[in-house]
């Protein structure tokens, strides 16, 4: 999931490569704003160093436990204690990192808000909220948003729900290995599960395996994909992964 919406340091959406000059000039021309710099951040390992050298102040942690998940837990533990600020954004009050933050944002759990949920054969899965959240609690997407909102950037971050956060992303896919361009809340309700790519091959369809467009005569996917099943039911088409 991460890596589907550019959630690495060197990497942009839809797989696309921090690097690549042409990858950068796409992702800008959807969203707008400034220019995408070429110089790639810290991996999450490394932000820790950068922390307890000096070179990082400040961290914004969100549902992750990094003083358990990650290797060198003396340098985590380093960093967050050289850090002039730290955020922690989770679940519960129990996390190892907790304790290290000057402010602690309380966020929904996964049955406490509508999310998407890929596994490891590409298959997308709505999961739906099932309950509240207690307290202040938020969805993680509500958080982010206010405070994006608060810091005058409210024209860019005036999303209702989840849903047209989600419709932007697959927007975003389109073109690229992983397109789900034709992908939607009320597709997954309807189909239950999906694998990507998912999109209206009317257009033209990706080669997945070159990268280089072709024409094809494949009917749209939404009418040919079950919910569950391992396969993709294309006609005249072959993908491999």
């Amino acid at each position: 999931g991460g890596r589907e919406v550019g959630g690495l340091s060197n990497m942009l959406p839809a797989h696309r490569d921090l690097l690549n000059p042409a990858h950068r000039e796409e992702v800008q021309a959807f969203w707008g704003g400034t220019k995408i710099s070429d110089k790639p951040g810290f991996s999450a390992t490394e932000m820790f160093q950068a922390l307890a050298d000096g070179c990082m102040k400040a961290i914004w942690i969100v549902t992750t436990n990094p003083m358990v998940s990650l290797p060198d837990l003396n340098m985590v533990e380093k960093g967050l204690q050289n850090a002039k600020f730290v955020v922690v954004q989770d679940i519960s009050n129990r996390s190892d990192t907790v304790k290290y933050a000057d402010v602690v944002l309380p966020a929904a759990a996964w049955a406490e808000k509508d999310s998407v949920f890929t596994n490891s054969e590409r298959r997308i899965t709505l999961l739906p909220k099932i309950v509240d959240a207690p307290g202040e609690a938020l969805d993680d997407t509500e958080i982010i948003i206010k405070f994006a909102q608060k810091m005058g950037f409210a024209d860019s971050f005036n999303y209702l729900n989840n849903s047209e956060i989600y419709d932007e992303h697959c927007r975003s896919t389109k073109g690229t290995n992983i397109d789900i361009s034709s992908l939607s809340y009320d597709i997954l309700k309807e189909k239950r599960s999906i694998q990507w790519p998912f999109f209206d091959v009317r257009d033209s369809m990706l080669d997945v395996r070159s990268g280089e467009s072709q024409k094809s005569d494949i009917e749209h996917r939404t009418s040919n994909i079950e919910p569950r099943t391992s396969n993709l039911k294309l006609r005249n088409a072959t993908f491999i992964f």
